[in-house]
C-alpha cells in the first residue's frame, strides 16, 4: 500500500513544475496555521494537478494520499472550497457522480498565464484500488481491429447470411470449368 501511495505522489510526466504568486505563498503559510490538513491537501492537489489546474479523485483516494481519514479530507476540502483555494465541479449527478477539483489559478498554475483564460479544462484522474469494483473473472468481449494494410476476411462460426430466393429471369449465369476438361 505504501508503494501505491508513493506512485500516486509522483508528478505528471508531462510537466514537473508549477508556479505560485508571493501573495498566495503568504496566504498558504497562514492556512498552515489555521487549517494544517487543508494546507496539506492543497499541496497534494497542486502536486497532482494537470496543466489547467484540474484533478479528479475520490475522497477516499485523496484521504489515502494524505494518510488521513475520509472525514478529515471532506473537512479540508470544505475549507479549501469555502476560501476559494479550489473550486469543486460536479461531474454527473448527485448520486454516483464525482467531483473535479480545480486549483485557483491565482494560487498555482502549470502552464502559461495566457492559457488560463480558456473556459475548457481537462483533468488528471487519480483512482486507488479501493475505488474499483470487482470486475469479475469472465473474459471481456473483444472487437477485432485491423491495422494498416490488413483486410477483413470472414472466418469462424457465425450467423447465416440473410437469404432471398432467386427472382425469375435473374438467375446467376456464372462461368465454370467442367471437371476433367483441358484448361490449356
Amino acid at each position: 500500500m505504501a508503494e501505491e501511495i508513493r506512485k500516486l505522489n509522483q508528478p505528471a510526466p508531462r510537466g514537473t513544475w508549477v508556479q505560485t504568486e508571493r501573495a498566495a505563498h503568504e496566504a498558504w503559510a497562514q492556512l498552515i496555521d489555521d487549517a494544517p490538513r487543508a494546507a496539506q491537501l492543497l499541496h497534494r492537489l497542486v502536486a497532482n494537478m494537470d496543466e489547467t489546474g484540474g484533478l479528479v479523485a475520490s475522497h477516499a483516494t485523496l484521504a489515502k494520499l494524505n494518510n488521513v481519514s475520509v472525514a478529515t479530507t471532506k473537512r479540508a476540502l470544505k475549507v479549501l472550497t469555502e476560501n476559494n483555494w479550489v473550486q469543486a465541479i460536479r461531474i454527473g449527478g448527485d448520486r454516483g457522480g464525482c467531483l473535479a477539483y480545480i486549483v485557483n489559478s491565482r494560487v498555482a498554475w502549470a502552464s502559461s498565464r495566457e492559457n488560463l483564460k480558456l473556459a475548457s479544462f481537462s483533468a488528471r484522474v487519480i483512482v486507488s484500488s479501493e475505488d474499483q469494483q470487482d470486475l469479475g473473472s469472465a473474459p471481456l468481449r473483444q472487437a477485432p481491429s485491423l491495422g494498416p494494410g490488413d483486410m477483413q476476411l470472414p472466418a469462424g462460426p457465425g450467423m447465416e447470411p440473410p437469404a432471398q430466393g432467386l427472382l425469375d429471369g435473374f438467375e446467376p449465369d456464372l462461368p465454370s470449368i467442367p471437371r476433367g476438361s483441358d484448361r490449356g
